[in-house]
């Protein structure tokens, strides 16, 4: 009897031996994310969609806690640590201002992965725990200027334009115009981009006709009242286009109050702006986020000190077209789009813009890299955007873009 009483309490404690070193070993499975505004922010929703569908699709979508306007200072570092307190073992932040504060977190807290979108320091702050990311939205951009520039050379053709919607008399140059957050290179690679998808167009019609383009800075990311002012001014001035790199619905509601096309950012607005949406481009955040999550959670391995996603890979998107798009839009994209990713067409081909009336052959940002950022590859010479670190570095003032100052900001 006493034997099998042994044998029994044996079992128990081996079956309790066993269940407590299940329970140590258990995973925490916890994602913070924390978010310069709600998603009333394009911006920020666009990240906020992404971040739900990566989780959903890896069956965590119960172990998400996202955080909502939290500005670009100390407050973001405490609620980094406050998530870290809950358990979080991946913390993703997603505005640039967020930087500094979640470099300090990760220093803090080795154990737990701090990535942040949109920043430049990941390469040089020596922590093993703090990831940036972007894509290469500049090739979206350029797709969206090629769909504002088939819009604008049907309006051209079909003569409606006015007479305001031209540098000068002789009818040769057309206005467009861009609301700029503010002079950082991301913004000025995004203007660029977009102004050479445009101008594209009308090269590749070869009716003589060239593109200017005016911008004007708000000097925040998000500012309704400010974004549209600077779209009625731009309208006030003779754009005939309008886009922008401002995260709210400032500028596509002037725009469609003025009847003026707009192609917009980090989603659709076909159904608040029916009569002037062309189109708008976007980073896709989801293949990003599952990446990190297969990385923390599933043994994917060390995630990318600066991880880059483009077209190829599904990171960076075009919305549907508008009504308002012009015929055989959709099929001249296709046919861009595949150019790009085949390598065979460059955005910042040097041979398509000048500087100070010069075709670059040379240039070093002000970023600090070593060597030139601009290359010659197959016989084509361009400025190799994002292939020294994910977020953009382009910060050339090209010809034919102009930047008004506060006494041209009607």
């Amino acid at each position: 009897m006493k034997k099998i009483v042994s044998l029994a309490l044996s079992a128990v404690m081996a079956t309790g031996l066993v269940a407590g070193l299940a329970a140590c070993n258990e995973k925490t499975y916890k994602i913070g994310m924390i978010c310069l505004h709600g998603s009333a922010s394009t911006y920020d929703a666009n990240f906020i969609n992404a971040m739900k569908e990566a989780c959903e699709n890896k069956g965590m979508s119960d172990d998400l806690t996202i955080v909502t306007d939290i500005p670009e200072e100390t407050k973001c570092y405490d609620t980094a640590k406050d998530l870290v307190d809950q358990g979080c073992e991946l913390i993703f932040a997603d505005s640039f201002g967020h930087e500094a504060f979640i470099a300090q977190a990760a220093e803090e807290f080795p154990n737990v992965e701090f990535c942040h979108a949109t920043g430049t320091t990941a390469q040089t702050a020596g922590l093993d725990n703090f990831h940036n990311a972007f894509a290469s939205i500049y090739e979206g951009r350029y797709l969206a200027g090629v769909a504002g520039g088939m819009k604008l050379l049907e309006m051209y053709q079909d003569n409606e334009l006015e007479d305001s919607n031209f540098t000068d008399a002789t009818k040769k140059t057309i206005k467009i115009g861009y609301v700029g957050a503010w002079p950082y290179a991301e913004v000025k690679s995004g203007y660029t981009s977009w102004f050479l998808g445009v101008q594209s167009v009308f090269e590749e019609a070869d009716l003589g006709v060239n593109v200017a383009m005016e911008v004007q800075f708000t000097n925040s990311w998000y500012d309704e009242t400010a974004e549209k002012s600077a779209a009625q001014n731009l309208i006030s001035r003779g754009a005939a286009l309008i886009s922008q790199h401002a995260d709210s619905m400032g500028a596509p509601s002037a725009c469609e109050t003025a009847g003026v096309p707009n192609v917009s950012y980090n989603g659709s607005t076909a159904t608040a702006c029916p009569n002037t949406y062309i189109v708008s481009s976007r980073i896709n955040w989801v293949p990003y986020f599952e990446y990190i999550i297969d990385c923390v959670f599933n043994d994917g391995g060390e995630i990318d000190t600066d991880w880059c996603g483009g077209l190829e890979n599904g990171s960076v998107v075009l919305t549907d077209l508008g009504t308002n798009a012009a015929e055989g839009t959709a099929e001249k994209l296709a046919t861009v789009k595949a150019s790009l990713i085949d390598g065979s067409l460059k955005v910042f081909d040097t041979s398509k813009f000048t500087k100070d009336g010069v075709n670059l052959t040379s240039y070093t940002t002000s970023y600090g890299f070593e060597g030139e950022c601009i290359v010659t590859e197959n016989g084509k010479t361009y400025f190799a955007e994002s292939s020294r670190r994910s977020a953009p570095y382009f910060d050339i003032d090209i010809d034919g873009i102009t930047i008004l100052t506060d006494a041209t900001q009607e």
